[in-house]
C-alpha cells in the first residue's frame, strides 16, 4: 500500500482492532473505527481517528457508512469471542457472529468494496493430534465459537465466487502483548488470557493463578500454546490487504512455537522479578492439550515474519502496558 487508503474497521477499539488501527495509521493511511463500544474502549482510539458508536444489528447505519466511500477495504473484529461462554449461549454466538457478518458482507457487496480481512480463529480446530495446525488441518469447531467464525469464513467463499469480493481470513492463534510504544494494550473485563492474568498474579493484583490441569502428554503436563505479538498479527492484515487485490486467501497466524502455561509462568517472574503465585484446578472441559500454528503459508506468500521472536520479549511489552495502565484504560497514564 504505497498510496494512502481509507479503510473502515468494525470493532476498531478492542484489544486486536485497535493495534491494527495502529499500524495502518502508521502506515499513513486513514481509518474510520465502527464499535459498539460494549467490549472495546472509546479511549484506545486516537482522537484524530473517526469512531463511529454503532451496532452490525442496525443495517441501515452500517448501509449509511459504507455508502459514504470510496472504502478501499473494510477489516471486520466486530464479535463475541469467549468460547466458554459460546458453550452457554450458542444461538447468542451464532447471531452476533455469523449473522451479523452475513449482514456486513452482503452491505460491503452492494457498496462496491471489494476488500475484505476477516478476524477468524484458531478455534475452528477444535482437539486435533497434529503437531503443527496447517490451513488444511481438518475444520471440526470444538464451540459455537468457532462454528459462527466458521459460517462467516464459508459465506466470504461464495461472496468472492459470486460478486468478486476478495478476502482475508486470518486465522489467529494465541494474541498477546501490547504496543510496544504503550499507547494501546490489553484490557478484557473480565480478563480470560493467560499472561495478563499471570502478570496481574505476579504484581499481587489478584489471587493466586489457577492453573487448569497439569497431566495433559504434554513436558511439563500443561497445555501449549502459540503466543504471537498483537502487533506481528496487526502487521500481518496489512500483507494480507495486498495479496487480496488480486485473490482470496486464508492464513493462519502465529509464530510456529509452543510455549506451555508453566512456560508463561516462568517467562512472566524472569521478566517482572517476582514469584507467580498459582494452584492446581481441575482441567477445563475442551482445552487441547497443544494448539501450534503451521504459518509457513503466510510467511511464503507475503513479506510478513514476526518480529516479537520469545516469549520473554511479548511478556515484557505486556508486563509495561500493565505497570502504567493497572487498571487498564480506567487508568490515564502519569
Amino acid at each position: 500500500m504505497t498510496h494512502q487508503s481509507r479503510f473502515l474497521i468494525t470493532g476498531g477499539a478492542g484489544y486486536v482492532g485497535s493495534h491494527v488501527v495502529a499500524a495502518l495509521r502508521d502506515e499513513g493511511h486513514k481509518v474510520v473505527v465502527f464499535d459498539n463500544l460494549r467490549t472495546g474502549h472509546r479511549e484506545s482510539v486516537p482522537e484524530d481517528v473517526a469512531l463511529i458508536e454503532g451496532d452490525l444489528v442496525d443495517r441501515a447505519l452500517i448501509d449509511s457508512v459504507l455508502a459514504d466511500g470510496p472504502w478501499d477495504g473494510v477489516l471486520h473484529f466486530a464479535a463475541l469471542s469467549l468460547v466458554g461462554e459460546s458453550m452457554q449461549q450458542p444461538l447468542r454466538y451464532m447471531e452476533a457472529n455469523a449473522g451479523l457478518g452475513f449482514t456486513l458482507i452482503d452491505a460491503c457487496v452492494r457498496n462496491g468494496v471489494k476488500r475484505f480481512v476477516f478476524s477468524s480463529t484458531a478455534a475452528l480446530f477444535g482437539q486435533t493430534e497434529d503437531p503443527l495446525i496447517t490451513e488444511d488441518t481438518p475444520i471440526i469447531p470444538g464451540s459455537p465459537y468457532g462454528e459462527s467464525k466458521h459460517m462467516v469464513e464459508r459465506a466470504l467463499l461464495w461472496a468472492d465466487r459470486i460478486h468478486g469480493l476478495r478476502s482475508a481470513c486470518l486465522r489467529y492463534f494465541n494474541a498477546a502483548g501490547a504496543d510496544p510504544g504503550g499507547r494501546i494494550g490489553e484490557d478484557h473485563r473480565p480478563e480470560t488470557h493467560l499472561i495478563p492474568l499471570v502478570i496481574d498474579a505476579a504484581l499481587g493484583r489478584r489471587d493466586a493463578l489457577q492453573l487448569f490441569g497439569n497431566d495433559y502428554p504434554t513436558p511439563d503436563g500443561t497445555c501449549i500454546r502459540d503466543y504471537v505479538h498483537v502487533s506481528d498479527l496487526a502487521h500481518a492484515h496489512l500483507a494480507a490487504l495486498e495479496v487480496i487485490r488480486d485473490r482470496s486467501v486464508v492464513y493462519n497466524v502465529g509464530t510456529g512455537t509452543g510455549h506451555s502455561n508453566m512456560d508463561v509462568i516462568r517467562s512472566v517472574e524472569r521478566v517482572t522479578g517476582q514469584p507467580v503465585p498459582w494452584c492446581l484446578a481441575p482441567r477445563r472441559q475442551g482445552d487441547p492439550a497443544r494448539l501450534v500454528a503451521g504459518a509457513e503459508r503466510l510467511r511464503r506468500e507475503t513479506s510478513w515474519s514476526p518480529r516479537f521472536i520469545t516469549l520473554d520479549e511479548i511478556v515484557e511489552t505486556a508486563y509495561r502496558w500493565r505497570l502504567v495502565h493497572p487498571d487498564g484504560y480506567l487508568t490515564a497514564p502519569a
